[in-house]
């Protein structure tokens, strides 16, 4: 019998922490809460003020109980920052049985021997994503259990994070009272928020750019083959904007998100927007165009240096389903346009999945993909740690190996 489980998702991002509850039966994921806080205490995705940042947290997974009227015991939550980096490994081990069948034993073995490897002490290991299996050369296997062989070997995706970054951020969560189910790769989260299995399977790159860090992704064959964060991002497009047209900054955020465009020959010449002056006491008219000649240099260095790690890592002739673009720099008008023809690739923004439900009309936006993807992880990996009606603040730092249980489930 199908049974309802809350699940919570926790994006503790640069420039905003966002919390979803959802109520779950199967795979049908119904959000009930959402809470949204201005994050402070974090810079380039990482914590440098724990007061700040528990504080951030605390407004967001409080406005998002009063909204699903529960008490959240244990969240997913998202990691990403410049301080994540990933690479790439493999591993064989032999099947010496009579029998030869391999069991999820020996899928556990050749796991472990492929995630040990000489980590310098201030490293946090927090993936280890198996890519394929290959049974005596015969590759592209998901799940060998069962198979017959007498060599196994496994190609995985390993994601290491500072050993600080990963604990501060576990310290912030804990001090709200909230144990961690998974700490997530905010990538791999966005992926399974937008990427549809047919892009991820040809070839495709996400770039999920927030406030302060874009993340890149790089997805073939159905499995992520390449991340990387870069330190630049949305928040960066706002204080070019604060500088052009002196103007303060919460000004700069609301004309970029209400005017901004990235496609300067797009706008007309005549058209004019009101913007407030230094000290807020007046406004002053602005060429529209003159904003977007701002805004598209930036815009344009981000994607570049994105586009650039691509490129360097050997993925940019593998990547025919192009670019899909997330987050709340996606949100800018015309982006997607501006990458087809800087690129020349096909891209798209990134759009809530089908199977949501619920507030579908206020998640549905780029900026809340790595929460919605945080939801969808845990059923999609079977990996769930149900939140309860009631708090609590049991540690959960262990459970950043839950990956573990998933992949070797029978």
């Amino acid at each position: 019998m199908s049974r309802e489980r809350l699940m919570v998702g926790l994006d503790v991002g640069t420039t905003k922490v966002a919390c979803l509850v959802a109520n779950v039966v199967d795979e049908y994921i119904e959000v009930i809460g959402l809470g949204t806080s201005p994050s402070r205490g974090l810079e380039k995705g990482v914590v440098v003020d724990i007061g700040r940042t528990v504080q951030s947290i605390r407004k967001a997974v409080e406005e998002a109980e009063n909204m699903a009227d529960v008490r959240v015991q244990n969240a997913y939550v998202g990691i990403a920052g410049k301080h994540i980096r990933s690479l790439n490994n493999s591993a064989t081990v032999s099947i010496t049985r009579p029998d030869r069948i391999i069991t999820a034993e020996d899928v556990r073995r050749v796991v472990e021997a492929a995630r040990t490897m000489p980590l310098s002490p201030d490293v946090e290991l927090i993936h280890v994503i198996p890519r394929q299996y290959i049974v005596d050369g015969q590759e592209g296997i998901t799940d060998p259990v069962g198979m017959t062989g007498t060599r196994l070997e496994v190609d995985v995706h390993i994601v290491l994070g500072s050993v600080t970054a990963v604990h501060n951020l576990v310290r912030c969560v804990e001090a709200v009272g909230i144990g961690i189910s998974q700490i997530v790769l905010e990538p791999l989260a966005s992926a399974m928020a937008v990427l549809s299995s047919a892009e991820k399977e040809l070839g495709v790159v996400l770039l999920d750019s927030g406030g302060g860090t874009t993340d890149i992704s790089v997805f073939r064959g159905g499995d992520i083959w390449f991340s990387k964060t870069i330190p630049i991002a949305g928040e960066h497009i706002t204080n070019d904007i604060t500088v052009g047209l002196q103007t303060p900054i919460e000004e700069a955020e609301r004309i970029k998100k209400q005017y901004g465009t990235c496609l300067v020959d797009s706008v007309g010449d005549d058209e004019k927007i009101e913007v407030a002056t230094i000290g807020g006491e007046s406004t002053k008219q602005v060429s529209r165009k003159k904003l977007a000649k701002v805004i598209e240099p930036r815009v344009e260095e981000i994607l570049d240096l994105a586009m650039q790690e691509v490129e360097d890592a050997g993925y940019r002739d593998l990547i025919p389903a192009g670019v899909v673009i997330t987050g709340g720099t996606a949100l800018l008008s015309g982006i997607a346009e501006y990458i087809e023809k800087r690129y020349g690739l096909p891209a798209r923004v990134g759009s809530l999945p089908q199977g949501i439900h619920g507030l579908r009309d206020i998640v549905e936006s780029p900026i809340y993909a790595t929460g919605i993807g945080l939801l969808k992880y845990a059923v999609e990996t079977r990996d769930f740690v149900p939140t309860k009606r009631t708090r609590g603040s049991k540690g959960m730092l262990g459970k950043l190996f839950g990956w573990f249980r998933s992949f070797l489930r029978g």
